[in-house]
């Protein structure tokens, strides 16, 4: 399985996950240690530098979406179980990237079940607002204020330096920033600007929580918009061909048939009359 993946990346996607995995490793390792920053550069090394970087490792393995759906079914349920147990046994920072190896993954399954890219437009036209009920008067509403300890559980942890805690994102936000990503790979659309966009509106919902003094905003939105702004020609296109698919399927035409014509019955001519008349008046004649 692990093997099926790595035959799916370059030597340099590799050789750079490696290298980003280990800066990214040390640095929530210590990040206690560095200097506290004002909340607004917080705000500058969350949105340009640690967001971007953490993101940067989803878009080294982004090939693997391609994987047989048993491989990548697998692979998710394998760092979900380490999400599980790490977080049990209080390894919240590594447990952190096992759960956006579970969502990422997952979200790679559930990709494999959009027949057509117009689906995928749909459910970002859809998610925005379930997103926003459920944080404003919904369950996470309620998960965030009366159960934090189940939102830490359930979200990924940005640390800020210097400071034990940090910004956070939900679970379903891993998860939608892979399955449009990874939409945008598997229909070749503007891939490379489908990450920047992604990860910029995270960063800005960050940014704008803060700046409005609120305790969340939901993330869907702006990353709905991160999606279809960068693809909104080709995503129009394709939805326009699937609308017109659908009016053919309920309206077919039936194919043109070549006219007919209409024969009246004649008698059977024998073999005398159908000689020419002089031949028959000589014969006649002759008796």
């Amino acid at each position: 399985m692990v093997g099926g993946a790595t035959a799916l990346l370059s030597p340099r996607r590799v050789a750079a996950f490696v290298a980003l995995s280990a800066a990214i490793g040390v640095y929530y390792a210590t990040h206690e240690s560095w200097v506290s920053l004002t909340l607004w550069w917080d705000l500058v090394w969350l949105c340009f530098v640690l967001i971007p970087a953490v993101f940067g490792l989803v878009w080294l393995v982004l090939p693997a979406w391609s994987l047989p759906l048993r491989y990548v079914a697998g692979i998710a349920i394998g760092f979900g179980v380490a999400a599980i147990v790490l977080q049990s046994a209080g390894a919240g920072p590594v447990a952190n990237f096992a759960k956006l190896g579970a969502m990422t993954f997952a979200a790679w399954c559930f990709l494999r079940f959009f027949e057509e890219l117009s689906w995928v437009v749909l459910v970002a036209l859809i998610v925005p607002w379930v997103d926003s009920y459920s944080v404003w008067r919904g369950p996470t509403n309620t998960i965030v204020n009366k159960k934090p300890q189940v939102f830490d559980a359930l979200s990924f942890t940005f640390p800020v330096p210097g400071a034990p805690g940090g910004a956070k994102l939900g679970l379903p936000d891993l998860l939608f920033f892979a399955l449009f990503l990874g939409a945008a790979a598997r229909w070749q659309l503007r891939t490379g600007w489908t990450w920047v966009c992604l990860t910029a509106s995270l960063g800005g919902t960050i940014a704008l929580a803060t700046w409005l003094d609120v305790g969340g905003l939901p993330a869907l939105p702006l990353l709905a918009v991160g999606f279809l702004l960068p693809n909104a020609d080709l995503l129009w296109r394709e939805v326009r061909g699937a609308l017109a698919r659908g009016r053919s399927a309920r309206d077919p035409r039936p194919a043109p048939t070549s006219p007919t014509r209409s024969r009246s019955w004649r008698p059977r001519r024998s073999a005398e009359d159908r000689r020419p008349r002089s031949s028959r008046q000589r014969r006649s004649r002759d008796r």
